[in-house]
């Protein structure tokens, strides 16, 4: 499940989305969000800032 839409991955699916570690946890986020915040996931910054 992505951590900032909900969304739920299909089948292989998964293998297209981005994995961030944040806080010792992984969070998962889908191509879209991914696509949406690439500069910040890019600059290490948490999920909780954009």
């Amino acid at each position: 499940m992505c951590s900032r839409c909900g969304a739920r991955a299909e089948g292989e699916q998964v293998t297209n989305w981005t994995c961030s570690v944040e806080d010792g946890m992984r969070r998962y986020f889908c191509d879209d969000c991914a696509r949406t915040h690439l500069r910040a996931i890019e600059g290490r910054l948490d999920s909780s800032w954009w």
